[in-house]
C-alpha cells in the first residue's frame, strides 16, 4: 500500500511538472495548508491541551444580530494566498464533481443545484471539532493527507487557512461591477452544551454573516418552530422550514446559505425574449421565456462526448460554461464522465465565432442534506464523517457529541441584464444557431482561481 501511494504521488508529480513552468516548485496541498509546527500524532491518543470552549447564547427572537467576529483573526494569513487558491481550487472542484455525480443520479429527472465551494466549506468546518482519527477521514476526503503519515497517526492540516482560502475565493466574485455571493452560516447546538473556539472561529472564517445559538431540543416541536422561524427572520426570508422531525436529544443542527446573484457580461436584448418550447423528455414540453443573444461566443462542439460547449462570460472574472447534449444523446452520460481534465479540455479548446444563442431565463435554489449526499457518495464515507463511526471530541466540552443535521442551502440567480451595454455585431456572415430548448448542465467558474462556485442541471425550467 505504501509503494502503491509513493508511485501514485511521483506520477502526480510529474502530471503537474510537465504542465508547469521549469522553475515552478512543485509544493504538496499538505504542506500549504499544515498546522504550525505539525508532527505525525497517535489517532488514539488524547489531545494535548485542554478543549477551549465558550457558552452560548440562548435562542432569543428579539436578538437577530450575527454574531460578533474578531476582524483582525479574519483578515489574517493571507500570505501566499494565490497559490493557496490555486492548490484549493484543483481540490474543491475534484471533490465538487464527486459529489454533484452523486447528488444528480439520485434526482435524475429534476433540476439539480450544488455549491462545491460550500459542500467544502461545510466539511471543513466539521472537521474543526472532529476527533484525530475521524479528522484523517475528513483530510482524506478533501485531499489534504499527508503522505508520509503511517497507519495509526495523523498530521493535521490548519483548517482556518483552508476556510479564509475559500472566502478569499468568493471575494475574487464579489470584486466584479454586480456579481455577488453571500455566505451565512447557522448553528444550533443543545443549551447546556459550550462549542470549541476552534469551531466558532471556522464559522466566522467560512462566512459573511453566522448566529450560534442554543436551543432547548426538549420539546422537538417548539424547537423545530423557534430554529425555522429565526433563520427566516435572519436570511431576509431566503431560507425557511429547513429543519423537521427533530429529536430530543439532538446535538447540533448546521445550515449554510450560498446564495450567488450574477448577471451576463453582456445584456441579452429583451425584445427578443419570448415564450417558447422547452423539451423536458420525448414526451413532455413546456413552454419557457427563452432569451436570445447574437454576438461573439466561444464554444465547441465535441463530437467525441455528443454535447456542444459553449462559454458565457459573467461580470469581470467569473464565467459559465453550458454544455447541451446533442439530440438523442445522454446528459446523465455526460455526467457520468464529468472530471476536472473533461472540463479543462473543453474551455482549452473552445474557439470563437458568431452565434445566435437562445437560452432559457432561470433562477433555482436546491437543499442539500449532507448526511444524504456523503451516503451517496458511498455509505462508509457517510459512517466516518458524520455517521454511527464520527467523533467530534474536539466540538464541545458535552460527550459524546453527534452533527445530528446537517444542510446547505444554494440560491442562485442571474437575469437579462448585463454589466456591459449590448454590444453590436460588426462581422459579416450569418451567425451559427443555437438553442438550449432541452435539458442541459452548468457550471459557473472563478476565472483566476478556477474554483467551480456552482454545479447545475436545468431539465424543467419552469419548475
Amino acid at each position: 500500500m505504501k509503494i502503491l501511494q509513493l508511485l501514485l504521488l511521483a506520477l502526480l508529480l510529474c502530471c503537474y511538472l510537465s504542465g508547469s513552468q521549469a522553475n515552478r516548485v512543485y509544493i504538496h496541498p499538505f504542506h500549504l495548508f499544515a498546522a504550525e509546527n505539525v508532527s505525525c500524532e497517535t489517532m488514539h491518543s488524547q489531545t494535548s491541551k485542554p478543549l477551549s470552549t465558550l457558552p452560548v447564547a440562548p435562542l432569543d427572537m428579539e436578538v437577530l444580530t450575527p454574531d460578533s467576529r474578531d476582524l483582525s483573526k479574519v483578515d489574517t494569513q493571507k500570505q501566499n494566498i494565490t497559490e493557496r487558491t490555486a492548490v484549493l481550487a484543483q481540490l474543491l472542484n475534484s471533490l465538487g464533481l464527486r459529489m454533484y455525480q452523486a447528488l444528480s443520479s439520485k434526482q435524475q429527472s429534476t433540476n439539480t443545484l450544488l455549491s462545491p465551494v460550500n459542500a467544502y466549506g461545510s466539511l471543513v468546518t466539521f472537521y474543526l471539532g472532529a476527533s484525530k482519527r475521524t479528522a484523517s477521514s475528513f483530510q482524506l476526503l478533501l485531499g489534504l493527507s499527508s503522505d508520509t503519515d503511517q497507519e495509526d497517526c495523523v498530521s493535521l492540516v490548519d483548517g482556518h487557512k483552508v476556510l479564509k482560502t475559500l472566502q478569499s475565493i468568493n471575494s475574487l466574485v464579489d470584486d466584479g461591477p454586480k456579481d455577488e455571493i453571500t455566505n451565512q452560516v447557522w448553528t444550533f447546538s443543545r443549551q447546556d452544551a459550550q462549542l470549541s473556539e476552534d469551531f466558532i472561529q471556522g464559522t466566522h472564517d467560512f462566512s459573511d454573516t453566522s448566529f450560534i445559538r442554543s436551543v432547548d431540543f426538549s420539546k422537538p416541536q417548539e424547537a423545530e418552530q423557534l430554529v425555522n422561524s429565526f433563520v427566516d427572520n435572519t436570511s431576509g426570508g431566503k431560507v425557511n422550514s429547513i429543519f423537521n422531525e427533530l429529536n430530543p436529544s439532538s446535538d447540533l443542527l448546521f445550515l449554510t446559505s450560498f446564495y450567488f446573484q450574477g448577471n451576463w457580461r453582456t445584456a441579452f436584448q429583451p425584445e427578443r425574449t419570448s415564450m417558447q418550447e422547452f423539451h423536458v423528455d420525448e414526451s413532455t414540453t413546456v413552454m419557457a421565456p427563452l432569451m436570445t443573444h447574437t454576438g461573439q461566443y466561444h464554444f465547441i462542439n465535441d463530437k467525441v462526448r455528443r454535447c456542444t460547449v459553449v462559454k458565457l462570460s459573467l461580470s469581470k472574472r467569473s464565467y459559465m460554461l453550458i454544455v447541451l447534449p446533442h439530440e438523442k444523446a445522454s446528459l446523465l452520460d455526460i455526467e457520468s464522465r464529468l472530471r476536472t481534465d473533461v472540463m479543462s479540455d473543453w474551455y482549452q479548446n473552445l474557439q470563437e465565432g458568431l452565434l445566435e444563442l437562445t437560452l432559457p431565463k432561470f433562477s433555482m435554489s436546491s437543499i442539500t442534506d449532507m448526511h444524504d449526499l456523503l451516503t451517496n457518495m458511498d455509505p462508509e464515507i457517510e459512517a466516518k464523517l458524520l455517521g454511527s463511526q464520527a467523533e467530534f471530541n474536539q466540538l464541545s466540552n458535552t460527550k459524546p457529541f453527534t452533527i445530528n443535521k446537517a444542510f446547505n442551502k444554494v440560491m442562485f440567480e442571474m437575469s437579462e441584464e448585463g454589466a456591459e451595454p449590448q454590444d453590436k455585431i460588426q462581422e459579416a456572415g450569418v451567425p451559427l444557431k443555437l438553442s438550449i430548448n432541452r435539458p442541459f448542465f452548468f457550471s459557473v467558474i472563478e476565472g483566476d482561481s478556477n474554483a467551480i462556485l456552482m454545479l447545475g442541471k436545468i431539465t424543467n425550467p419552469t419548475l
